[in-house]
Formats: structure tokens, sequence, C-alpha cells
């Protein structure tokens, strides 16, 4: 060993004057290292992992027709029910609206009955602008 980690006992002045001492091989050398891969199949293929994910995302496209069709089916119907109800909301519609504007006249009648020359209905403006359905409705009314 050297001085520095032997203190304070003389040895050897310098690291040349260590005998020299080497590795060297067991009697009959090393074993033989393998080099080769020897991984273990640890899963299903890529194909396999592709043909079930393709499976997978054809039966939700097939179930997503299926549903569109029974979607569509109720769709239809109700487009039909409407079509078929819709007559009869809209005159009811246009009743309410027929009791509204006459609500509104009588009203207009009783506020303005001081004001001579005032007619109850008549618009103060000119304009083209025409109620929806008013002459249906009255004509239906008849």
């Amino acid at each position: 060993m050297t001085e520095s980690l032997t203190r304070g006992v003389p040895g050897i002045k310098s690291i040349k004057d260590l005998p020299v001492l080497q590795d060297a091989p067991p009697p009959g050398g090393f074993p033989t290292i393998r080099i080769e891969r020897r991984l273990p199949n640890t899963g299903p293929t890529g194909a396999a992992i592709f043909a079930v994910t393709a499976a997978i995302v054809g039966y939700g496209f097939y179930q997503l027709s299926q549903q569109k069709g029974e979607t569509r089916f109720s769709a239809d119907e109700i487009y039909t029910v409407r079509q078929i109800v819709n007559p009869i909301l809209q005159a009811e519609w246009d009743l309410r609206y027929l009791e509204h504007q006459r609500k509104k006249k009588e009203e207009e009648a009783r506020i303005m009955k001081d004001v001579p020359g005032w007619v109850p209905g008549e618009p103060t403006t000119k304009h083209r602008w025409l109620p929806p359905l008013e002459s249906w409705a009255k004509r239906s009314l008849i």
C-alpha cells in the first residue's frame, strides 16, 4: 500500500514498487455467454389485435345503423302525428288570437271613448303588416 493510505507507517515510496497482480481467467476459461434473444411469447400478435379491433368497430357501426333506423322510424311517426294535429292546434291559436284582438279593441274603445272621430282597431300609421292567418280564421268560423 502507499504511504497515504497507511498513515504513519513507512511503506513503499511509489506505486510502481507494488507487485504486479493481474486478473486472469479461471483454469479452463469463463463459461460462454448466451447472446441470442429468447423473448417469451407474451400476447397476441398484431394481426390478431387488428382483427379483434376491426370486428368490434364493425359491430359498433352495425348497432349504430340499427339505432338510426329505429330513430328515423320514431321521428317519422312523430312528424306524421304532428302533421295530423297541426291544423287543430293552428285553429285553436287563431281563435285565441281573434279573442285577444277583440278584447284589445274593446279596451281601446273604452279608453278612447271621449276622443271624437276615433275608430277602435283602425291603425294609426300606414303599414302593410297583416296579422298571421286572421283572414283564414275568420273564414273558418263562418
